[in-house]
């Protein structure tokens, strides 16, 4: 409309002038004319009609090629329209699916997100959650199908794509498959927080101790875990590799693994009893006595005083006298005086073994003290007694299943 008004105001105002001109020449005496001539066909005519024949071709020429620009570009426009009204429902779908997937509609969000996708600005979006969604409704064919295509709206060194990847393979316990994305995710970029704990949580469900030893610094440099956490995970990751170790029964397999055990860790009673239990078990208890020795005297501990007792020392009347020193510091300790009756028992030296087992009973009745006294009178031949005490390792042993049989009930 605005352009139609132009055009008849630059009209008229043409048409005035050549008026004023026709009549500013049609006062003079000689107006003039215009000869124009084409082989044997001559025009004769005024200016003032030439000047309008030109003005009015002028606007005629100029608005035809208007008219065929707009002509020209109109198959763009429509074009261009088209894509607009696309990308618009696009938009639309996509709120729309992303709604549904809320709602827990997977189906109708999958159909919506995926119909429309090829024509959104964020096509990305569209096929990850269409991926959820498909997951969501145990169709893992589709929901790798869609990552697939995400895969291909992304650039390589665009992470998305991998860490939903990765998210949804956790989340249906595939492990491997999960682990293989955060490979190449890490890789890209080492200290990605995402990343880390996602590789930190598929290393603990597959049991991969080791390559969540190789981890942890990772995890600790990178705040990805609490303090605490990360000494719990610590904590947990090498008492397991020790046991892994143990289980192989090979001495210099179980060192190799407490060799690389981080000294604030080797502090640790817990995880060092594992350590030396390990050695016992498997005839290396003498290579690691001193340091059980080491640690009591450190940190007095029941279960390490239980290890060092039943390393197999050459000389049990040496192990017997060692292990007596500690009587200057816990005379009243009644695991202590069970283990000395059990070394003095080993000795066969049986009056100093009773000695030992009736001041333990006498602290803290054990069914260990009381076994290991009937074996004492067992060996003097005093059978009466030794069954006698054997009754009542019985009847305490029996005593403690019935006491933690109802505090688990309870």
């Amino acid at each position: 409309m605005k352009n139609l008004m132009y055009f008849l105001a630059s009209l008229l105002a043409v048409v005035a002038v050549i008026f004023y001109l026709h009549g500013l020449l049609a006062g003079q005496d000689d107006p003039g004319y215009v000869l124009i001539g084409f082989e044997h066909e001559s025009l004769e005519t005024t200016p003032v009609v030439v000047v309008a024949a030109l003005v009015i071709g002028f606007f005629l020429l100029y608005y035809f090629f208007r008219l065929l620009g707009v002509l020209i570009r109109l198959p763009g426009k429509l074009a261009k329209n088209r894509h607009t009204i696309r990308f618009n429902r696009s938009q639309e779908a996509l709120i729309s699916g992303l709604f549904d997937a809320a709602d827990g509609n997977w189906e109708r969000a999958e159909h919506v997100l995926i119909k429309h996708a090829s024509h959104s600005g964020a096509p990305l979006l569209h096929y990850l959650t269409a991926a959820r969604a498909a997951q969501s409704r145990g169709a893992l064919d589709k929901r790798d199908e869609y990552l697939k295509k995400a895969a291909s709206e992304s650039s390589d060194t665009n992470m998305t794509v991998g860490l939903t990847q990765a998210e949804l393979h956790l989340s249906e316990q595939q492990f491997e498959q999960a682990l293989e994305t955060l490979s190449k995710l890490h890789s890209m970029d080492p200290s990605h927080a995402r990343v880390l704990k996602m590789m930190h949580q598929a290393y603990q469900h597959m049991g991969d101790w080791e390559s969540l030893s190789k981890l942890l610094p990772s995890l600790q440099k990178n705040k990805i875990l609490l303090e605490g956490e990360v000494k719990l995970l610590e904590t947990q990751t090498f008492s397991r590799l020790l046991k892994q170790a143990a289980e192989s029964k090979d001495v210099a397999a179980i060192q190799a693994c407490w060799s690389e055990v981080p000294e604030h860790i080797k502090s640790l009673p817990g995880i060092a009893n594992i350590y030396f239990a390990a050695m016992i078990a498997n005839g290396g208890g003498l290579l690691v006595e001193a340091a059980i020795n080491a640690q009591l005297a450190k940190h007095w501990d029941d279960t390490s005083l239980l290890l060092y007792a039943s390393i197999d020392f050459p000389d049990a009347e040496k192990q017997l006298h060692e292990t007596e020193k500690w009587l200057a510091v816990y005379a009243n300790d009644a695991v202590l005086q069970c283990v000395l009756g059990k070394l003095a028992l080993k000795a066969q030296q049986l009056e100093k073994a009773e000695q030992y087992l009736l001041k333990c009973i006498h602290i803290d009745a054990s069914v260990d003290a009381y076994q290991y006294l009937g074996d004492v009178f067992m060996l003097k031949g005093d059978k009466d007694k030794a069954c006698d005490y054997f009754k009542q390792a019985l009847e305490l042993a029996s005593s403690q299943v019935i006491i933690r049989a109802e505090s688990i009930s309870s």
